[in-house]
């Protein structure tokens, strides 16, 4: 991974894409009425958020057909042709989950090519772009695809002009190795927060060593390491919010994140930032991580963690967070980035 932290701006992997270290995730923009949901989503209120977002330097969208069924990516193309020439973020997006119509709880994960070309046609006209920047198998087939099948497929779409770079997100082991030995693959995406550690020693060391990009998501664990998250906000989500009935979101687990969080005040206070920013920050400081994937549904939102892209953690700050994560018992996996 090549990088430009003057300019702000990372390769992703072998890709021809240089990316601000954080992006906007749009998970939660899809709003609720599928099984996981975020609840009800005020429009324009996400569009706001995106313009936000371009504002303070961000020059990606990730999001995903299924974020909503569809909802998300029609969202972002609403502010897509809003947007003028010199807003306009790339789109990553994804393939791979196929949502029953009839049954919001219900949908398949398949890689079959067929069905790659088709979603990928659907978000074309859903985003209102003629290509898409980055393209990305969401979760692992279910339904006995090859990877290697899937892989040609997607780069058929890159060879074909649709698609800018080709990735894959929640891929591990022999299937990450079955894309790479394909070529071309730029990136690969995972969970990572000071909570949701273990991809550190995982799929990070693995990237590193093929020239991978990583994009980590969910580094401020959907909302627990943020400034304002409360015990209170938990009994008010909504039924179709699937944090709802996520054990991080219950006890004792939950009690054990807000130490954590409680924790990290001190830092904050001392680099004159936001526990959110510094959540995304310890995500940013392992070697290997190219950028990170921060959901906001609001400007305000935005604001809360868009410091994260250019804080860069001290000694003195990872040695307190993780000794915060000892005291904490949050969470597992490694609590500290090795030295670069």
């Amino acid at each position: 991974m090549s990088e430009d932290r003057s300019a702000g701006r990372v390769r992703l992997g072998e890709s021809p894409l240089e990316l601000s270290r954080v992006g906007l995730g749009a998970w939660a923009i899809g709003g609720g009425g599928y099984r996981f949901g975020w609840g009800s989503q005020d429009d324009g209120d996400s569009v706001r958020a995106m313009h936000a977002a371009v504002e303070a330097g961000v020059n990606w969208i990730d999001t995903a057909p299924v974020y909503g069924r569809g909802h998300s990516e029609e969202v972002i193309g609403r502010f897509l042709r809003g947007a003028g020439s010199g807003e306009r973020p790339m789109v990553f997006t994804k393939c791979g989950i196929v949502w029953d119509p009839d049954d919001p709880t219900k949908s398949t994960r398949t890689l079959h090519p067929d069905s790659i070309r088709i979603e990928c046609e659907n978000s074309l006209r859903r985003l209102g772009v003629d290509c898409i920047d980055l393209l990305q198998f969401h979760q692992p087939d279910e339904v006995g695809t090859p990877v290697e099948d899937s892989w040609a497929a997607l780069l058929g779409l890159v060879d074909a002009g649709k698609v800018r770079a080709a990735g894959v997100s929640n891929f591990g082991g022999d299937l990450l190795e079955g894309c790479r030995n394909g070529g071309r693959l730029a990136s690969v995406q995972s969970p990572m927060s000071l909570i949701n550690r273990d991809t550190g020693g995982t799929i990070v060391t693995w990237a590193e060593q093929h020239g991978v990009g990583v994009l980590v998501y969910s580094p401020m664990a959907s909302g627990l390491l943020t400034d304002s998250f409360t015990p209170e906000r938990v009994e008010t989500l909504p039924d179709d919010d699937w944090r709802s009935r996520d054990p991080q979101f219950q006890q004792p687990l939950l009690g054990r994140s807000l130490a954590l969080r409680e924790s990290l005040r001190a830092i904050a206070a001392r680099r004159g930032t936001t526990v959110s920013a510094v959540a995304v920050a310890w995500t940013l400081a392992w070697p290997g991580v190219t950028a990170a994937i921060v959901g906001a549904r609001s400007p305000e939102q935005v604001a809360g963690w868009a410091d994260a892209a250019h804080l860069e953690l001290i000694a003195e700050d990872l040695s307190d967070i993780e000794a915060a994560l000892g005291d904490s018992g949050a969470g597992s996996g490694p609590c500290r980035p090795p030295d670069r």
